[in-house]
């Protein structure tokens, strides 16, 4: 082969290197240094072959030194030559000079280590797995092997690929790829590559989508999105391969004429089902599951109902769960996509991710045993939901049809009970079911949208199947896969070696067939033709009672012995056991055919794919639309066929499939790639050399080599041959004459300077050796080389003249073209001459538009006709799609109609052959029947003698009739016991229970019996029906039977005797184990209820958690809330600073007031009055905080009280708090110890039942070893009396936390009760909600009219002030009317004086009593309020009550579902313990039962031993008795020697088995002497271990003691609390009726009280500063009164001064309206700023409430356990801190408030006219503060009634605990009469099981007698039958001589 130049390697980039060594390179290699006589390859063990240099030759051994230095000594048959340096790394190993197995393995090793995965191979294409991303399939790699011949490129995928692409386009052949190799070698990658530069070389013309719109891309897109969409499905992670495809593939792209894609299609085959629901540790299962967790698109895990951890779903996480090479999140994504693009719709896009998502669910779905049956049910429906939605199915019809399938019998469906093991199955089954049919429907959509209208016309398929598979465990699906790659493999040597060597006879050529042993004819047939191994298992499968024993047998007896390649395995330690074996190509493989006929058959629950069938997913429905069960099909067509198209088994389809694949491939061209796995870690770069080696034999590559070494692999025809070569000797052929073209080659090929030996000549070609036609085309290179080098010199000389005449001409044409542009310059500027250039344009114009006019129509016309012409051309290219499609429906036909018509005719010559077999066996049997009837008179003797045997054995079975009533009546003796047994201790009804089942077992015993009893008369009747067949030897044999029996009868006595022995110690050790199981079930038992405990506990830290956190919330709003507060002082010193600004206003009126004396009298009897009413004010406010304080003094003393009493029932709490945990912790050490104790029971029970075998084993030694026995028994017994003791001491302790539960629930009911009492409250409170409601809506409709009233008033107020206005105004007329006019007018002045001074002081008056009014109506309004304040808040209780009680019942609904579920909870793991022993019994069972047959088979070995010597002897004797007839009995002689011979082997066979099975005994001996020392041990460590256990109990009850001793003291203390709260007692419970109401009340009021009494602090604040002003400026008022008093009696005097005052009284009127205004203004703001205060202290209070609530559900719960007390202590104690805290703020604010009243008299003093206001607005705040001081004291009340009555609750709960440790006591003695008892009556139930144990021993050794029987009766048959035919034999040959 031709290496490029570096240049032309340029074309592949950057893939160059990696593809074709350099030119550098290549010189290198062709100088390097060789020496071919010394260079070798040497066999060696590790290596394989290592490179070596000859160091010395001796006789037949060589001496070699390796390249890593040491010496080898080998044989000459071990040394290989090596190849030049030039072949180094060569590309087509068949061109090696020397070829063998170390040249090709370095070859293939050296181009790998430079990454050059590809090497041809002869004729196919050898690829190395790089375990590492190459740029090796780029795009310009793709264009640069594009039309390139295989010698013009280097090896590469896509040179195969283009090779196929030419190849059907020239040839016009269908080709096909196959892709073969073992698992991770990369087939899929390949497969990949070869769709990859399919889709790129042969691109469809337009990228325009289906007009349908259903495709979602290009076709090309289309072909390449069906991988990963594929691979996601179908791909997985393996050991060998982290991307391994778990389907066959067979993917056929179609082109069309022009060589364009078309269409495609694909077949799949082999999923692997058993991987959905399994996989190993290393692998993991398909990839979508890992795709869908792996949370890329979330809305998948919502819409799928999973979590996104792998781990929670079984069925996908038993081996691992990421693959490091792979992201699954990018991969869901191009699944996704992928989907998209091929056209799937989103309905059926949900269904595959739904469907997907249902499986996983399967894995989790939980299934148990109900009780006492073995009936399954569901544990949980959750899961089964979740699946039940994602399908679009009812959750309980789902379970109930895989719980309780219908099943049709006869022509009725019966419901049909499912074991927990079977329901696993069945789903298993489904969920492998579903998804196979999934990913197959999912292929049958990409093919339907894969497949175009575009005509198609030639193919090309690419398979990619899984490679051969040789595991340890090999079952049904290795089989196919091997199958199929042997299938594969014969296809390849057909193509590659028969072909060949076929063509070599046609032609004529001399050759030597050479058998390469790759002949797999015997293999294939042995599997796939008729009595093959799939024929049998099909066979099998059609019967119902069809085993996997019987299989085996079958296939036994039809190819052992009679095919070399099916062999018995030999068994293997560490390996799974195998069946059979079979020898294929790539080595021996053993089968295990455990589960094939249920493989085979592919049972599905036919109930669940009924409802498949009905789902609302559309998508399920079809999936099981064609499915149909067994039986509706057989009985559907009981009389067309014997089995339906649906009952088709996965062989039969899978034969079906591979015989479809095998007939497309054999129509096509193959070309064929072998992928190689390098090495077994994945290591890239790494070869380790055995391994290739065995897969480059296994698949054929180095046999394909050495033939195309050793034939002639290149062949042309001869006149092909003369055309293209002739140019290599033309002279060897004449000219002008005709020579024949074979002459001439044969000519041609002499005259040539080549090795004549390396080519032959056939009849229509001429044959090459390899590398021949290679050498033939270089020469025909050079010799084209030399004669194109000519013919260039002569066509370059020839150019070159004709370029110089060109040359010529162009000098003369230069020449003319100057004379010519000089005469032009003389004339252009003549005026004649310009006209002539003007005129000669428009002269061409004309012609130029009539030629383009004409051009236009001849353009219109063409495109016309184009169009016509292009519809017509689709027209007919969809004729012609689909023409070929019924062509290829035609060509379909045909070759099924061959088919069928070859399997026809040969089924016909089989049937002539069978016809002749059969008409000879007619005649023998007409022959035998002659004999038969003169030998049946001798045989009715026998017959009489049978029917006697038959006789005795029915008295036998009368026999045991008799026993087994016997054993019945007993039974019911036994029953009676036990039931008068139950009304004394109904802990008894375990044994009751054990007692009936063992009756139940018995009566199933005598039925099974009865049964056994009707098959023996059916088997007599068959026996005397056969009677007719036996001959003489049955009396010896009958003798022979007698002597067996007396010695069956010996043995027997004495193993009955054993048996005795041992069923006394199962039975002894079976109570241990009832025992065990009791105190199991205990111990879970309270294990459970502390848990329990301790989640309570958990629960209530929880809680008081949370109403901290709320607290420190709560704080940090109040403290949110005092900034508000001082941002509210900053405003109120604003207000202040107003306030100043209106005194300095009042002292400028004060002065005025200097000149108005007049008016200074009737404010001081107004001061007078309200001093008066002010000191009447203080008295009160002094009288009821002296009240006040009484009363907070009272509650502070009876709260101290109660404090102290709680706290210390709180510190006994505290105290039974620390018991109980203490006995938690050492309860849970007791379970510990008695866990491990059941355990070491366990162990026990498990070695002393492996005890049990051996002694059975052990019946020849019995008298020496029964005294060991029986002292062993006594150990035994003397143990179970031991651990009876101390279960007995287990139980009462037990027992006693049993007495402690009870004590847990009693105080449950009581606060069930509690909860009632509260539900009576809330129904009263409710009733007075309603009450306040409505009072609410009358006091509602009384302040609106209040409303309207102060309205009107204000509407008088602004009348009076509009004339007050006036007044003011005529007053400023008349003083302006004075000014003018003083001296004439006045005394008119003074009378108007006089007149104004009435009017203003009416007008004053009138102001005071409106003034007086609206204070009055102010009072009652505030009254009011207060009053619906009042009522509201009492609203607001009584809802929060309400909301109380209502969180109060939901948090006791919960509570209760909790203790549901934790019961539930426990009742499972109660069953799944009971299923546990059940299954343990059960493997016990099958233990003893497997321990039986071997004896019975040993028993069987020996029986047949003493039969063929008896047989040996009587035939001697018939020998001797036949001296008679010598002449005959020397023609017998020989069969008898033979037959001796045939016998002999068969006794040494059977000596050999005897000799296994007596080393198998003695292994056992070994094993027991083992297992008895180990017991020995672990009885001593038990013995330790239960010592410990006694200590560790006698502590518990000594801390038992001390708790109790604790409890009587903490008892009578609190009697003495008792006495000493009995003087309160009475008004306790007076107040006990409200105490949680009032509990939580005091701390809201708490809250209020501390928000209101801060608001009281900053208006004191601001009053005291207001009233510090006060003072300032009543004292200056009061000084310049004493002035203004003086001067006012002289301002009386003079009319100016009174002018003066009149005109001051004037001013002072308008400012007194004026502030009065303002004041108004201030009241309203005042008034809006303290309903915004209300309004946080509403908020607050609901916030408050909120945290109460809590703390409410908080007390509920805690008075449910013990320890709630503790946490209601707790909370009491806050609240009494709280309450204390409260007191001294209430002692702090009332101090404050008596300040501040003392300081308020004193500025109402000192106030006049401007501090009116104020003081009114102090005592409306005054009145509200003891309104809130009230409602204090009230609920400080109510919180010490609460309080008491937590205190009597704790009293309750004490006097409970000790009631309920008196109970214990007394259940303490009860439970130690009642055990002794229990012992009593276990003694009388051992008895009665002993009875029934000797009664069953009897009845199962009359079973194995009739056993026996029946087997020594086949044996005789079986004799009998061989020495008939011997005698008809002989018979035959006497008469034919």
């Amino acid at each position: 082969m031709s290496a490029g130049s570096d240049a032309e390697m340029a074309i592949f980039g950057e893939a160059a290197p990696y593809l074709r060594k350099s030119e550098k390179e290549r010189i290198e290699a062709q100088n390097k240094p060789f020496d071919a006589k010394t260079s070798v390859f040497v066999a060696e063990p590790k290596e394989s072959y290592v490179k070596s240099v000859i160091q010395s030759k001796d006789g037949g051994k060589v001496t070699v030194k390796t390249e890593s230095g040491a010496t080898l000594t080998v044989k000459e048959d071990q040394v290989f030559p090596m190849n030049p340096p030039k072949y180094d790394k060569i590309e087509d190993m068949a061109m090696m000079t020397h070829l063998h197995e170390p040249g090709v393995l370095y070859n293939l090793k050296e181009r790998y280590a430079a990454w050059m995965i590809y090497t041809y191979s002869g004729l196919f294409c050898v690829t190395v797995n790089p375990y590492k991303w190459l740029p090796v399939y780029n795009p310009e790699v793709v264009a640069a092997y594009r039309g390139k011949k295989r010698q013009e490129a280097p090896p590469h995928i896509f040179s195969i690929s283009d090779n196929a692409y030419q190849f059907m386009l020239t040839d016009r052949e269908n080709q096909s790829i196959l892709i073969t190799g073992e698992s991770g070698a990369g087939k899929t990658v390949n497969t990949k590559r070869v769709i990859q530069y399919f889709a790129t070389i042969a691109v469809t013309g337009d990228k325009k989508k289906e007009e349908s719109g259903k495709m979602q891309g290009t076709l090309e897109d289309q072909i390449i999105s069906a991988n990963p969409l594929l691979e996601a499905f179908g791909n997985a992670k393996t050991v060998r391969n982290d991307n391994s495809s778990r389907f066959g593939k067979f993917i056929r792209i179609h082109f069309g004429t022009t060589g364009k894609l078309a269409s495609a299609d694909i077949e799949t085959y082999l999923l692997e089902k058993s991987r959905v629901t399994f996989q190993l540790k290393a692998e993991r299962s398909y990839h979508i599951f890992y795709q869908i967790t792996s949370n890329k698109k979330p809305e998948l895990i919502e819409m799928l109902l999973i979590t996104t951890n792998p781990y929670d779903y079984a069925f996908v996480s038993q081996g691992e769960i990421t693959v490091p090479s792979i992201d699954d999140q990018e991969e869901l994504m191009a699944t996704d996509s992928a989907i998209d693009i091929l056209g799937f719709s989103p309905e059926e896009k949900v269904s595959i991710y739904k469907l997907t998502g249902a499986v996983m669910h399967y894995g989790n779905m939980k299934f148990k045993q109900k009780q006492r049956e073995e009936q399954a049910e569901p544990d949980g429906t959750e899961v089964a939901d979740k699946a039940a939605y994602l399908q679009c199915l009812n959750s309980a019809d789902l379970l109930k049809a895989l719980c309780y399938p219908r099943v049709k019998v006869g022509n009725e469906y019966v419901t049909k009970g499912q074991t927990v093991q079977q329901v696993y199955n069945a789903v298993g089954a489904l969920a492998k079911a579903v998804y196979e049919k999934m990913f197959l429907w999912m292929v049958t959509r990409i093919n339907q949208q894969l497949d175009t209208k575009q005509p198609r016309q030639y193919f090309i398929g690419v398979l990619d199947i899984a490679g051969f598979e040789i595991f340890d465990f090999n079952s049904l699906e290795q089989l196919c896969i091997n199958f199929t790659n042997e299938k594969l493999q014969q296809f390849f040597n057909h193509h590659m070696f028969v072909l060949e060597q076929e063509e070599y006879k046609k032609e004529g050529i001399e050759w030597t067939f050479i058998d390469f042993g790759m002949d797999l004819a015997a293999c294939i047939e042995l599997i796939e033709k008729p009595l093959g191994i799939f024929s049998i298992l099909e066979e099998e499968c059609m019967f119902p009672k069809a085993t996997d024993t019987s299989f085996k047998n079958k296939l036994y007896d039809q190819h052992l012995g009679k095919s070399n390649n099916f062999q018995k395995p030999k068994p293997t330690k560490g390996k799974a056991e195998a069946h059979f074996s079979l020898v294929h190509y790539a080595g021996t493989v053993d089968y295990n055919i455990t589960g094939w006929l249920d493989k085979n058959k592919d049972p599905l629950n036919d109930t669940v794919v009924g409802l498949y069938q009905k789902s609302a997913m559309k998508t399920l429905a079809s999936l099981f639309s064609t499915y149909a069960s067994a039986e509706a099909d057989g009985g559907a067509k009981k009389g067309a066929k014997k089995k339906g198209s649906s009952f088709q088994t996965v062989s039969a389809l899978f034969r079906e499939n591979l015989n479809k694949l095998m007939t497309n491939l054999r129509s096509t061209h193959p070309h064929f790639v072998r992928c190689i796995i390098p090495n077994e870690t994945k290591t890239p770069g790494a070869m380790e050399h055995e391994l290739v080696l065995h897969q480059l034999r296994c698949n054929g590559v180095l046999e394909g080599i050495r033939i195309c070494r050793k034939g002639f692999p290149s062949r042309i025809l001869y006149g092909d041959f003369k055309q293209r070569y002739k140019v290599l000797n033309a002279s060897a052929i004449p000219e002008g004459q005709f020579i024949d073209s074979k002459k001439a080659s044969e000519k041609l090929l002499g005259s040539i300077d080549i090795d004549h030996t390396q080519y032959k000549f056939g009849h229509t070609k001429v044959f090459f050796k390899a590398g021949l036609l290679g050498l033939l085309e270089e020469m025909r290179d050079e010799k084209l080389a030399q004669i194109i080098t000519r013919t260039q010199a002569v066509c370059r000389g020839y150019l070159m003249r004709v370029e110089y005449q060109k040359m010529l001409l162009r000098r003369e044409s230069i020449f003319c073209i100057q004379y010519n542009v000089r005469a032009f310059m003389n004339v252009k500027h003549w005026p004649w001459m310009k006209l002539f250039f003007k005129i000669k344009p428009l002269l061409k114009s004309a012609e130029t538009e009539k030629e383009m006019a004409t051009m236009k129509e001849e353009f219109q016309k063409t495109k016309d006709e184009l169009a016509k012409s292009e519809a017509k051309r689709k027209e007919l290219e969809e004729k012609m799609v689909t023409l070929l499609k019924e062509k290829n429906d035609l060509q379909l036909q045909v070759q099924s109609e061959a088919d069928s018509l070859a399997d026809a005719e040969e089924r016909c010559e089989q049937l002539i052959k069978n016809k002749i077999q059969l008409e000879a066996k007619i005649k023998e049997v007409t022959e035998r029947a002659e004999d038969e009837e003169e030998i049946n008179a001798e045989l009715t003797a026998k017959k009489r003698k049978l029917e006697d045997e038959c006789s005795e054995l029915k008295k036998d079975i009368d026999d045991l009739e008799l026993t087994l009533a016997k054993v019945e009546k007993e039974k019911h003796a036994t029953e009676n016991k036990v039931k008068n047994l139950t009304e004394e201790m109904a802990g008894l009804d375990e044994n009751i229970a054990k007692l009936t089942k063992e009756k139940k077992a018995l009566q199933e015993a005598h039925q099974q019996t009865l049964d056994d009893l009707q098959a023996e008369e059916d088997k007599v009747n068959t026996l005397t029906k056969a009677k007719t067949k036996l001959e003489q030897q049955v009396d010896d044999l009958e003798g022979s039977l007698e002597q067996e029996k007396k010695l069956r009868m010996d043995l027997e006595r004495a193993k009955r005797k054993l048996e005795g022995d041992l069923k006394l110690a199962q039975e002894s050790t079976m109570d241990i184990e009832n025992d065990k199981q009791q105190l199991d079930e205990k111990l879970k038992k309270k294990e459970f209820e502390i848990s329990n405990l301790i989640s309570k506990i958990e629960d209530e830290q929880a809680v008081e958690i949370q109403l901290q956190k709320k607290i420190k919330e709560l704080q940090a709003r109040i403290e949110e809330l005092e900034e508000e507060i001082e941002a509210e002082r900053a405003s109120r010193a604003k207000a202040e600073k107003q306030r100043s600004d209106l005194s300095r206003e009042l002292e400028e009126i004060s002065e005025r007031l200097e000149e108005a004396g007049g008016a200074t009298s009737a404010q001081v009897e107004m001061n007078k009055k309200r001093e008066t009413e002010f000191q009447k004010l203080r008295r009160d406010l002094e009288e009821a905080t002296l009240q006040h304080e009484a009363t907070a003094a009272a509650l502070r003393k009876k709260h101290a009280d109660s404090v102290a009493e709680l706290g210390e029932q709180i510190d006994n709490l505290q105290r039974v708090k620390q018991k109980l945990e203490k006995e938690k912790s050492e309860l849970k050490m007791e379970i510990d110890d008695l866990s491990s104790n059941a355990e070491a029971i366990a162990k026990a029970k498990g070695n002393l039942e492996k005890m049990c075998r051996t002694l059975e084993d052990q019946v020849s030694e019995l008298k020496s070893k029964e005294e060991e026995q029986q002292r062993l028994i006594n150990e035994l017994t003397a143990q179970r009396a031991r651990l009876q003791t101390e279960a007995g001491e287990y139980s009462r302790q037990l027992d006693e936390k049993d007495a402690l539960v009870s004590q847990l629930s009693r105080s449950k009911q009581a606060s069930t009760q509690q909860i009632e009492e509260l539900k009576r409250q809330l129904e009263e409170e409710t009733k007075a909600k309603n009450a306040l409601a409505h009072a609410l809506q009358s006091s509602r409709h009384d302040c609106d009219l209040l409303r309207e009233q102060y309205e009107e008033e204000q509407e008088g107020k602004a009348e009076l002030q509009r004339a007050l206005s006036k007044a003011n105004s005529e007053v400023a007329q008349w003083r302006t009317k004075y000014e003018t006019d003083a001296i004439q007018r006045t005394e008119e002045l003074e009378e108007a004086k006089k007149k104004l001074a009435q009017r203003l002081q009416a007008a004053e008056e009138h102001v005071e009593a409106v003034n007086a009014k609206c204070a009055s109506l102010e009072k009652t309004k505030q009254r009011l309020q207060n009053e619906v304040e009042d009522l509201m808040i009492d609203v607001e209780r009584t809802n929060a009550a309400c909301a109380a009680l209502d969180k109060k019942q939901r948090n006791f609904d919960k509570v209760l579902s909790e203790w549901r579920q934790k019961y539930e909870e426990t009742q499972a793991e109660l069953e799944s313990c009971q299923k546990e022993s059940r299954t343990l019994s059960t493997e016990l069972f099958k233990v003893k039962n497997a321990y039986e047959e071997s004896l019975d088979h040993l028993e069987t070995l020996r029986r047949e031993n003493k039969n063929l010597q008896q047989e040996i002897s009587d035939l001697t004797e018939q020998i001797a008795e036949g001296g008679k007839h010598i002449h005959e009995l020397e023609k017998i002689k020989k069969q008898v020697e033979q037959e001796k011979c045939e016998i002999q082997a068969a006794l040494e066979e059977a000596e050999a088995s005897l000799e296994h099975e007596e080393g198998k005994i003695l292994r056992i001996q070994l094993e027991l002497n083992q297992v008895k020392s180990e017991i020995d041990r672990k009885i001593a460590e038990k013995d330790e271990e239960i010592d410990q256990l006694k200590r560790n109990h006698v502590r518990v009850v000594e801390t038992m003691q001390s708790t109790l001793d604790a409890e009587i003291r903490s008892r009578n203390d609190a009697l003495r609390v008792k006495k000493k709260m009995e003087g309160d007692l009475n008004e306790m419970e007076i107040q006990l009726n409200h105490a949680n109401r009032l509990a939580a009340e005091s701390l809201r009021n708490y809250r209020n009280t501390q928000g209101i009494l801060k608001d009281t602090q900053l208006h004191l604040d601001d009053a005291l500063r207001g009233q510090e002003d006060l003072k300032e400026q009543l004292a200056i008022v009061e000084r310049r009164a004493n002035l203004l008093q003086a001067e006012i009696e002289e301002l009386r005097a003079t009319l100016e001064q009174t002018e003066r005052s009149r005109k001051i009284a004037e001013q002072e009127l308008l400012d007194a309206s004026e502030r009065v205004q303002l004041l108004h203004t201030q009241n309203t703001s005042l008034i809006n700023t303290k309903k915004k205060l209300e309004n946080d202290v509403s908020q607050l209070q609901s916030e408050v409430e909120e945290v109460i609530q809590e703390s409410r559900n908080a007390e509920e719960k805690a008075k449910k356990a013990i320890t709630d007390a503790a946490m209601m202590a707790e909370e009491l104690k806050k609240e009494q801190d709280t309450s204390a805290h409260l007191e001294r703020m209430k002692k702090n604010m009332e101090q404050t408030v008596k300040d501040l009243q003392h300081r308020l008299d004193e500025a109402e003093q000192l106030a006049l006219k401007g501090g009116k206001k104020q003081i009114q607005k102090l005592e409306a705040r005054v009145r509200e503060l003891e309104g809130e001081v009230e409602n204090e004291q009230k609920r400080n009340a109510e919180a010490v009634k609460g309080l008491r009555k937590h205190e009597r609750r704790v009293k309750e709960l004490t006097y409970q605990t000790e009631e309920d440790r008196k109970n214990v006591l007394r259940l303490q003695d009860l439970v130690d009469k009642l055990q002794a008892k229990v012992k009593s009556y276990k003694r009388q139930a051992e008895e009665a099981e002993e009875q029934s144990n000797a009664n069953l021993a009897k009845f199962r050794k009359l079973q194995h007698e009739l056993e026996e029987a029946e087997e020594r009766a086949d044996i005789a048959e079986s004799q009998v039958n061989k020495l008939r035919v011997k005698s008809r034999e002989v018979h035959t040959k006497i008469s034919a001589e």
